[in-house]
């Protein structure tokens, strides 16, 4: 692969391959936080070796965790006593480093500075940020209510009530719930404002928290999606913790059985999953996929005929720039939305994506919160590029509509190392029919 360019492979018939994917980011690095704030040492296998993984690694051995690694196993020491009086944290572009870290900063005896790429500056905080305040928390950030920002820890947080509006990300929510065991008087949160996205990982978080011995109540004020979550202050147990595979990252291989026809096998797919597992099984039958679980595995099989679609995306957002992808290539129109709060992620994933396909010859227009997609001939003149936007999704919808339109050259495809970095070789593998 050109340091540049990708060549997307061209599908020559259906794909045909069974594949072992690495570990979730989403749960990786929540279970490094529940590790480090643990009253005893936790062992967490299978996590996933990333970008994203590394700066929650590196963020917390910068507040003075003891963590080794063993391959995929890591072992952490209990507690983050910070090593020093002045601490830098790096949070790259990562929303979980950027958002579950300043919680935990603020329960160390040190002024811990977070910044990160430049994409990151731009990226919602605000928020949290002011939720911390309230819940006595000291934090400087200009004013911006954005990276740069310095948390002046003091060892300890009172805790307690707090109401922000969690609808640019659910990771607002859950950065206040991790370290609420570790508060003094825990933390009530409630969300107020148009509806949180991502719920599921909301419930992730809330799982996991139990899972390691803390109490937390949940509610709802119209009956149906969660807008309140109660944390009480005590001990928390993370043990020896194995992690996911990565659901998200799954989906540009199953869209790959719809758009070729073909069949793809996920090993290991968790029978109770703290993921969208659900929603996303959903959305791919929708399309046209056929599903079938075996005593461990699970496997995709497309018809050869992709169904247009309408569907509330909310609940997996991660999906979001490979269904479109895949929603070009099919037979009839697609509406998607409950993703609007994507525009704030890596980059404005709607304009993104609308853009290059658009440039192929598409016919994407953007809405308010999602997209509309009506299928053309798609085709990739030589040498046209792909634009990534230094953005993993991007690159894993580039992959899904080159099986389709041959000649699609990604730009910056190394930028998939964020969540992924054996994308490209996992994927050329699937294409020609090699297992992994």
């Amino acid at each position: 692969m050109d340091s540049g360019r990708w060549r997307a492979p061209a599908a020559q018939g259906p794909v045909r391959a069974t594949l072992r994917l690495p570990g979730s980011k989403s749960i990786t690095n929540r279970a490094l936080i529940l590790a480090a704030l643990s009253d005893s040492p936790s062992v967490v296998r299978g996590v996933l070796k990333a970008r994203d993984t590394s700066l929650a690694i590196g963020a917390l051995r910068a507040l003075g965790g003891s963590i080794h690694e063993h391959g995929a196993d890591v072992g952490i020491a209990a507690g983050t006593p910070a090593r020093g009086s002045a601490v830098r944290v790096d949070v790259g572009n990562a929303g979980t480093v950027m958002r579950f870290l300043p919680a935990v900063a603020a329960l160390t005896p040190a002024a811990v500075a977070f910044d990160g790429d430049p994409r990151a500056r731009e990226r919602p905080v605000g928020a949290l940020l002011s939720a911390l305040r309230s819940l006595g928390a000291s934090i400087d950030d200009g004013g911006r209510g954005a990276l740069p920002f310095t948390v002046h820890g003091t060892g300890s947080v009172p805790g307690g009530p707090v109401t922000l509006d969690a609808s640019g990300s659910s990771q607002l929510v859950s950065g206040l719930l991790l370290a609420a065991p570790r508060f003094d008087g825990g933390v009530a949160v409630r969300h107020s404002g148009p509806p949180v996205p991502s719920l599921p990982h909301i419930e992730m978080t809330v799982r996991m928290l139990r899972d390691a011995g803390a109490t937390v109540e949940t509610s709802s004020s119209d009956g149906h999606r969660p807008d309140f979550w109660r944390v009480a202050p005590g001990r928390l147990e993370l043990g020896d913790f194995a992690v996911e595979p990565d659901l998200s990252n799954a989906g540009p291989f199953l869209a790959a059985a719809l758009v070729t026809g073909g069949s793809v096998t996920i090993r290991h797919w968790p029978a109770d999953s703290l993921q969208a597992a659900d929603a996303i099984l959903d959305v791919i039958s929708r399309m046209g996929g056929s599903v079938a679980r075996g005593a461990q595995d699970l496997t995709v099989t497309g018809s050869g005929l992709i169904n247009g679609i309408d569907a509330d995306l909310r609940d997996i957002p991660e999906l979001c720039l490979p269904l479109t992808a895949v929603a070009a290539l099919a037979s009839g129109p697609s509406t998607f939305t409950g993703v609007g709060h994507t525009r704030a992620q890596e980059t404005d994933r709607l304009a993104a994506i609308a853009k290059e396909i658009n440039a192929m010859g598409g016919d994407v227009a953007e809405l308010p919160d999602g997209l509309v997609v009506r299928p053309r001939p798609l085709r990739a003149a030589p040498g046209q590029a792909f634009a990534s936007y230094d953005d993993h999704r991007m690159v894993m919808a580039g992959a899904v509509l080159g099986l389709g339109v041959p000649g699609i050259e990604v730009l910056n495809a190394a930028t998939v190392g964020k969540t992924f970095p054996d994308f490209t070789t996992v994927w050329e593998g699937l294409v020609r029919g090699e297992d992994s």
